[in-house]
């Protein structure tokens, strides 16, 4: 098969093209290689395939959409994992005009191609940020989403709906995967796992924001490029939401914990306030991904975090 990644030199993009590109299958990947983080990271994701046959790499924008006309000119798409978008919450709420420029307006390209070349099966990454504060005991796909309280949130969920009119309208169907806070090996500097593990092996304090009981429901990468996978795979409805999760959530506190064991060594902490567009906490319900996809998360919190020490360490 044939498969266009957005975003496949980030992070989970590039864990999607390596496992996918193990199988046999052919990879196409666009990527603009932002200066959000240091692009050099980027580069070092897809340096190994660069002269796979089966891999192609174009440096071109979703917000270009004479630039992926190009691309589905050229090529002959099975499906679109579109995983690129403007991501971080908190920068999200100093520059909002981007990131609806980039993950709606950029999505909506994507959609508008697929339907010109007659590409039919879309899986979409969404996030839990949909669910805002939310207050029920787990997050369900079932629940209301009209509340996100940061514009990286509401770009999500507003590209949830865009997909579903285009399914309506033209027949793609749709996979949207909301992600729970993905880590592992490659994860964004930017991100607390990676953050806090560089700075506690270089003995720098490492701030806390709001309160060290503020959860998250965190998934390791390879959990994350599996349910990808079955979506890939699923084609029983047109259009699912599935939520991609551990089920297990852990609070700071127990995060900076799990590291300092894995570390052996003993994090220096400030605490500082809450910012802007942070929810509280995020617990998957996966139910739903389990009884359609057979999505069954294999890597706990401790597994994953030693996966993610040794490979920085390395």
């Amino acid at each position: 098969m044939k498969y266009l990644i957005t975003g496949g030199a980030g992070f989970i993009g590039s864990h999607v093209a390596d496992k996918l590109l193990s199988e046999g299958h052919d990879i196409v990947v666009v990527d603009n290689f932002n200066n959000y983080y240091e692009p050099q990271i980027k580069e070092a994701n897809v340096e190994a395939h660069l002269n796979d046959s089966h891999y192609m790499l174009y440096r071109s924008d979703i917000e270009d959409i004479n630039a992926l006309e190009e691309v589905f000119q050229t090529h002959s798409f099975d499906v679109v994992i579109h995983l690129a978008a403007r991501a971080g919450v908190r920068p999200s709420v100093e520059n909002p005009a981007e990131y609806v420029k980039t993950n709606i307006l950029g999505t909506v390209n994507i959609l508008e191609c697929m339907k010109k070349y007659s590409v039919k099966k879309l899986v979409m990454a969404s996030s839990s940020s949909v669910y805002g504060n939310c207050k029920a005991d787990k997050f369900s796909e079932f629940l209301e989403i009209s509340q996100p309280i940061s514009p990286y949130a509401a770009t999500k969920s507003a590209c949830e709906q865009f997909c579903y009119t285009w399914y309506h309208l033209y027949g793609i169907q749709v996979a949207m995967l909301r992600f729970f806070t993905v880590y592992g090996p490659r994860q964004r500097p930017d991100l607390a796992i990676h953050k806090f593990t560089r700075k506690i092996l270089r003995n720098e304090p490492i701030q806390i924001y709001g309160d060290e009981n503020m959860k998250r429901d965190y998934t390791y990468i390879d959990d994350i490029v599996d349910g990808i996978q079955k979506a890939i795979c699923y084609d029983r409805t047109g259009y699912e939401i599935f939520n991609l999760g551990g089920g297990h959530p852990v609070s700071v506190k127990e995060m900076i914990m799990t590291l300092e064991k894995a570390l052996g060594k003993q994090a220096i902490i400030e605490h500082v306030s809450k910012q802007a567009g942070d929810v509280d906490k995020t617990v998957c319900d996966n139910k739903k991904a389990y009884h359609l996809l057979g999505y069954e998360p294999q890597t706990t919190f401790e597994q994953g975090i030693q996966k993610f020490v040794d490979w920085l360490k390395n």
